[in-house]
């Protein structure tokens, strides 16, 4: 992973050292709260409904022991003893104090760690694939690319007041894992015809009130450019965007009123002043970023025979098998797999962490997986580079730790945003609707036999929780002061990304087990062999789930 050198720490430092003194004047009334306010929310500083909110920057999800560590102490010191994991792949506390805010961020940067540009209308926190640079179906290890952004987003004073926030992921492999088609810039990394390395530039998606999927606007860009084609992107967004209305501010709005092929042209136009200047990248600066990402000290290993002594350990162990099955993926490493650490077990908000569990994980990291750990979009943790040897003994580890729920990919590996518990922006309270999905569809074999399915919900229109791109998904609304749930089917956030269509009228809390039952009766009854359930929506249509929904009693 990236290492700070000098300039990163003095520039972090100072950082920290501006916004005490700021927070000070705040308290003493000499900034008033509409001059504080941008202050602190470029420093990851949101006021929430029952605390203040620090979000802490994660870029592309990456993460050593000894930050999760600095975490575990922060959270234990600082907070009540946990933290979350958002589907930004950072991390946030919900409850500190706003005094101590800054020895928070000078704790952090003795590890490297901050929260700068994590809020704001800004370029937020870069995000990409967990399984970057291991997975079977990499085409190019992204995380370099991402660092080479985050490096050249942080600060830029031209981007630091754009028209709203700015989010930007990165994908090096054919299937899309980092939902980039829903991000203001979708970057894939593919190599042309000659071999040349270079990205699709995806422009214009994201979800929240008004959701959209990105438009293509280059098929092949150098990566030598990939830096002076951002900067005309957000040189037309910064002059064109809207500024008179936030909820018509962000680039989505921009490229669907000019249309994908005015906006294209428009940044083509500006790019051609920008393409070889400055901010071309050197091959050199290229392999730079790259040595930051070099592969750990793999041992070689019979891939095969690995396997089959997995195999014979799982053989009469179901529940060692059913966690092989879920939670461990491939690797492009013989002898080597990834790990997915559930954060969803029954009973537990989705992405919530306690501090002891902080530092089991560090533990983790540092005795199977090269001292590493990813954050996943999805709310989870990888352990990217685990010896399958090791797989028995780590699952075992795991599983006393609270990581071991074999649910990866089910209906109950569930996205959720901490909605009207903690959020002041929420209509709607979403963890105790994620907590009855967890109890009522807690057979395992139940979620096994339905098969792939992301269920995701949100607590108002700011979509934290990605109900849009949800297979199922579930929004909270208020109605008069009453919460209620709408229920949005056919959401897609890989290759095939699309939106969830509404099913009809919204519901009461109560209600929901037993309409997410009836959706689910619906895709059994009509499903064929080879279909998941996004797969039989496709085909048969809303209709057959809202006549059962809605249906009245006989």
């Amino acid at each position: 992973m990236y290492v700070y050198d000098a300039h990163d720490h003095q520039i972090v430092r100072e950082r920290v050292a501006q916004f005490r003194r700021q927070t000070e004047r705040y308290l003493a009334g000499d900034l008033k709260p509409e001059e504080f306010l941008p202050l602190r929310l470029q420093n990851g500083l949101y006021v929430q409904r029952v605390a203040p909110m620090l979000r802490i920057a994660v870029p592309y999800g990456l993460l050593n022991s000894k930050q999760l560590r600095k975490l575990a102490h922060i959270t234990r010191v600082y907070d009540k003893g946990y933290a979350h994991f958002t589907t930004r792949q950072n991390v946030q506390l919900n409850w500190p104090q706003l005094e101590q805010v800054p020895d928070i961020l000078a704790e952090l940067a003795d590890v490297e760690m901050h929260a700068i540009q994590t809020s704001g209308n800004c370029i937020r926190n870069v995000t990409s694939d967990q399984y970057a640079g291991v997975a079977e179906d990499e085409v190019t290890d992204p995380r370099p690319y991402c660092e080479i952004i985050r490096q050249w987003s942080t600060f830029h004073p031209e981007f630091a007041f754009l028209p709203r926030k700015f989010k930007i992921a990165v994908s090096g492999s054919e299937q899309d894992r980092a939902a980039i088609l829903v991000h203001d810039i979708g970057l894939q990394l593919v190599r042309n015809n000659q071999g040349e390395t270079g990205f699709k530039v995806f422009v214009g998606g994201g979800l929240g009130r008004t959701p959209v999927i990105g438009s293509l606007i280059r098929e092949f860009l150098p990566e030598r450019h990939i830096l002076s084609y951002l900067d005309a992107i957000l040189r037309i967004y910064n002059l064109y965007g809207r500024r008179d209305n936030k909820y018509k501010a962000r680039i989505k709005i921009l490229v669907k009123a000019m249309g994908p092929q005015v906006f294209a042209e428009k940044v083509e136009a500006e790019w051609l002043h920008l393409k070889d200047n400055a901010s071309t990248l050197p091959a050199n600066e290229i392999e730079r970023a790259k040595g930051f990402f070099t592969l750990p000290a793999y041992e070689a290993i019979d891939d095969l025979a690995a396997s089959d002594a997995l195999a014979k350990a799982a053989q009469d162990n179901l529940a060692l098998s059913r966690w092989l099955a879920r939670n461990v993926k491939g690797h492009r490493q013989p002898g080597y797999a990834a790990v997915v650490l559930s954060l969803k077990p029954t009973g537990v908000a989705p992405g919530d962490v306690t501090d002891k569990q902080l530092e089991a994980v560090a533990e983790l990291a540092d005795k199977y997986s090269f001292g590493e750990i990813r954050a996943t979009h999805e709310q989870n943790l990888v352990l990217a580079d685990v010896r399958k040897a090791d797989l028995p003994s780590l699952w075992a580890e795991a599983k006393a730790h609270g990581f071991a729920t074999p649910n990866i990919g089910t209906l109950t590996d569930m996205i959720c945003c901490p909605g009207g518990d903690f959020c002041s922006l929420a209509n709607a309270k979403s963890i105790p609707v994620a907590e009855a999905l967890q109890r009522k569809f807690d057979d395992m074999d139940y979620l096994y036999d339905l098969g792939d399915l992301t269920l995701n919900i949100s607590g108002c229109m700011n979509a934290c929780g990605h109900h849009h791109v949800g297979h199922i998904g579930v929004l909270g609304v208020d109605k008069k002061g009453e919460e209620f749930y709408q229920v949005q089917l056919g959401g897609s956030a890989a290759n095939d990304a699309s939106l969830g269509t509404v099913l009809g009228p919204s519901f009461g809390r109560d209600d929901m087990p037993a309409v997410i039952q009836k959706i689910l009766d619906v895709y059994v009854e009509n499903r064929t062999p080879e279909e998941q359930f996004i797969d039989t929506y496709r085909r048969i249509g809303v209709t057959p789930f809202k006549e059962r929904v809605y249906a009245k009693a006989g």
